[in-house]
């Protein structure tokens, strides 16, 4: 039987022999249901109209999205690490040629996902690379295709391995998850932070919602508390979840500044 995979956003469902009655992660308010209506396809339909495409941002960091751009349109990150590589958050399409170029590149260790948004076939990509998933249990409402490689993790930080670390941002949701890796940038870190921490148009500033395609915001105890995750970690450079959403320089005082800016604004302090 098919797993079916939503072409609004991607998540992928456990196998069956008809399409899902609706997608949930369409019909909660921080996404959306078409005005065509819920869609359907599977891997193997991919297959004949996606491919993937790479792009090397840095020593250690490439990133892999999918061409044309299917349902929320977000790349993923392969990040080769000292202790093993990580592919942060995931795409639909997986491929024998994408297969083929990260074994070649040393395999996955694990797979890590900021968000349920972007969970879609991850059981695919672990069963291809005999890899775990780690996802904040807060969020495991949201996994519509169990399988024992998901491993939940509890609290604010999982460190996978020495210099990676998984900290709990919440925000766009109650687990919303980004990946430090301290050895980044050339010893000055990186974060990878999909749309936890969303980078702005201009690469300059970072935004936060609880809906980005409803346009609900989020309070300030909750952007406080990013700040607040990210306080003890040094870094350098931010990757979003586009593959031009990158802050390539003082990561950390883009962060400061934009937490600053969108408390101001949601408290008028603006004059907005």
């Amino acid at each position: 039987m098919p797993a079916f995979i939503c072409t609004a956003c991607g998540m992928q469902y456990a196998p069956s022999e008809v399409p899902p009655a609706q997608c949930a992660i369409c019909e909660e308010e921080r996404q959306y249901v078409p005005p065509s209506g819920q869609g359907w396809t599977t891997l193997s339909a991919l297959a004949q109209s996606h491919a993937n495409t790479w792009r090397a941002y840095a020593p250690g960091i490439l990133g892999v999205g999918t061409q044309p751009a299917f349902a929320i349109g977000q790349r993923a990150l392969l990040v080769q690490t000292a202790g093993g590589n990580v592919l942060w958050d995931c795409i639909a399409p997986i491929d024998e040629a994408t297969i083929a170029l990260i074994e070649g590149l040393g395999g996955l260790k694990a797979i890590a996902i900021s968000h349920p948004h972007f969970y879609t076939t991850m059981v695919e990509w672990a069963r291809a690379f005999d890899c775990p998933i780690h996802l904040n249990a807060a969020d495991k409402d949201w996994i519509m295709r169990p399988d024992p490689a998901v491993k939940l993790w509890d609290g604010e930080t999982l460190q996978l391995w020495h210099g990676v670390m998984l900290i709990r941002c919440g925000g766009h949701f109650e687990g919303g998850t980004v990946l430090h890796w301290a050895d980044g940038a050339a010893g000055r870190g990186v974060v990878c932070a999909g749309d936890i921490l969303t980078v702005a148009q201009d690469r300059k500033w970072l935004s936060f919602m609880r809906s980005y395609p409803n346009f609900i915001p989020l309070d300030r105890r909750t952007v406080e508390h990013i700040g607040q995750a990210l306080e003890p970690f040094s870094f350098e450079t931010i990757y979003g979840h586009y593959f031009d959403r990158v802050i390539a320089k003082d990561g950390k005082a883009a962060l400061a500044r934009s937490i600053e800016r969108y408390l101001d604004a949601i408290e008028g302090k603006r004059g907005y």
